[in-house]
């Protein structure tokens, strides 16, 4: 099996001190790839240098085994922080001004909308929309371009229980449509229910890399990589 992300040795400097520092990441094709770290230990710097939102200082990403270009981009799907939503729109709306800035056809908007099950929203703007919707229309603007890889950064953030199971049993269908994805996350028991391998960064570098075992206590191994107790 290929990697359809992968960085050697990905470094970024911010005046001098190292957020990312020598990260060498494998993601391989049709995985729930589950990122973790405390907060600040530079996951979402790593990812949006993946995403093309900040260039690398030093070291290398690879898109399906090839040097990443800007190009690439247009298979990469991304919801970082706060989705970027126009709120006087509607759902429809918002994936019509996607789909004309990545000229790609219309088709795609109920093909998305479909998917993160927000069909039936009509003419309510988004502004209006629970949190839980806006994170699923910010998720449909990241699948509009049919993406070979979904990037999501902590998306249950500020979601309620039902939310939460939602959005999970939706990561879950993503490799089954063809989709890769990286999930950051601080809540273990987020990454714990849908990541088939697991990568923890702490301190701005990779400490840890594995599949995730079913049996697994991952708070335990979370804490002790953590405290420089666990290495692989």
């Amino acid at each position: 099996m290929g990697y359809v992300l992968e960085t050697r040795g990905l470094v970024k400097e911010f005046k001098g001190q190292r957020a990312v520092d020598g990260v060498s990441l494998h993601v391989p094709e049709g995985a729930v790839y589950g990122l973790l770290g405390p907060n600040g230990a530079g996951k979402s710097t790593l990812l949006k240098m993946v995403c093309g939102m900040l260039r690398p200082s030093a070291g290398e990403i690879l898109v399906a085994g090839r040097p990443w270009t800007r190009s690439d981009l247009a298979g990469i799907g991304a919801l970082i922080e706060t989705p970027p939503l126009y709120e006087n729109l509607t759902a429809r709306e918002n994936l019509l001004v996607r789909t004309t800035l990545l000229g790609v056809g219309e088709e795609r908007i109920d093909e998305a909308l479909a998917t993160v099950e927000l069909t039936n929203t009509g003419k309510k703007r988004a502004g209006q929309f629970s949190l839980g919707m806006k994170q699923r229309l910010g998720i449909a603007l990241a699948l509009v371009g049919h993406p070979r890889l979904l990037v999501l950064d902590e998306p249950t953030n500020g979601l309620d229980p039902v939310g939460i199971q939602e959005l999970r049993a939706l990561i879950r269908s993503f490799p089954q449509r063809g989709i890769t994805v990286v999930l950051s996350s601080h809540i273990l028991g987020e990454v714990e229910h849908v990541a088939d391998l697991v990568g923890i960064i702490v301190g701005g570098r990779l400490a840890y890399e594995a599949p995730l075992d079913g049996g697994q206590d991952l708070e335990r191994l979370f804490m002790d990589v953590c405290m420089g107790k666990a290495v692989a």
